[in-house]
């Protein structure tokens, strides 16, 4: 059985989400510190070229996108479930909403230029510029709009106003009643905003709001130790991919099996990735690929969200 390795750094909110879940399953797991900006010639040695953070290996299994990280994880241990029983949809769909809109509200206030100032003021003029230069190149080529700043702060009031009502009607602590995935998929957001002062109001200003984030953030982050990327590599070298799902293979634009192809993002991020198709189920695709360092491996990637092409 291989540990559970996650690519990532501190100040990512879609890493802290993917932690959050990590804590609230209870699982022990390996971290692997990789840089903010590309390159990132360790991460994509694992991925073929997907640079998002963060990236969840097992062996030589590598899983993109935090949508599909909660998957593995449901896979990795069942209970307490991230998807329960009979809200597989709405948690799913409210996950998905929060990680695309919500998200890119949450980006446009934090990065204005009062909290930007607060994030960055202590690193050299250098770095700054580095910093925007590569989150600039992350958000060309995809299909997400920026959502400019006068409009997240307008839209503001009426998402979380929306938040507060569905959490001062629910029956239990969550927003579904019990934890789920769609919280883990708010929280992360709006801990984002969170880190200055300049922003942190948008968020405690709404009691409900504020008290229910405290409750997803005390689950933790579970049981963790450091490795470095060069063990995490070692690790992928050495192991042999997981058997490919039972599931029927299904791909609506007649890839086969064995076949090239590229995987990318659609919304930002969209470095494709080349492989062999080795699986296409309904919410899961699989290539195969190798590299000098790390072996064979087996890429995971989300359908939604992603698209596929042949070469």
């Amino acid at each position: 059985m291989h540990e559970l390795i996650l690519h990532h750094y501190d100040a990512s909110p879609f890493a802290e989400k993917a932690r959050l879940m990590l804590g609230f399953k209870q699982l022990s797991w390996r971290s692997v510190e990789i840089p903010r900006i590309m390159p990132k010639p360790d991460l994509t040695a694992l991925t073929g070229g997907y640079r998002k953070t963060p990236v969840l290996q097992v062996g030589a299994d590598i899983y993109c996108d935090t949508a599909l990280i909660a998957r593995r994880l449901e896979a990795e241990k069942a209970t307490p479930a991230l998807l329960p029983e009979g809200q597989e949809f709405n948690t799913s769909l409210l996950a998905q909403w929060a990680d695309s809109v919500l998200f890119q509200h949450a980006v446009a206030l934090v990065f204005q230029p009062q909290s930007i100032a607060v994030r960055m003021g202590r690193l050299p003029a250098a770095a700054q510029q580095a910093f925007i230069a590569d989150r600039s190149a992350l958000f060309s080529g995809g299909s997400a709009s920026r959502v400019p700043l006068e409009q997240a702060k307008h839209n503001w009031p009426a998402l979380m106003g929306r938040l507060q009502q569905q959490l001062q009607r629910e029956d239990g602590d969550f927003l579904f009643g019990e934890p789920s995935l769609a919280d883990f998929s708010v929280a992360h957001c709006l801990w984002f905003l969170r880190g200055t002062p300049v922003t942190a109001p948008l968020v405690d200003d709404y009691p409900e709001v504020s008290a229910w984030l405290a409750r997803v953030l005390g689950f933790g982050h579970g049981s963790f130790s450091e490795m470095s990327s060069e063990q995490a590599l070692a690790v992928a070298r050495e192991a042999t991919p997981a058997a490919l799902p039972e599931e029927e293979f299904i791909e609506p634009n007649g890839l086969q099996v064995g076949q090239s192809v590229t995987i990318a993002a659609v919304d930002y991020g969209v470095d494709p990735v080349q492989g062999e198709l080795l699986f296409a189920g309904r919410e899961e695709l699989i290539l195969r690929r190798e590299d000098e360092r790390a072996g064979v491996l087996h890429v995971h990637f989300p359908r939604l969200g992603f698209r596929i092409e042949a070469r």
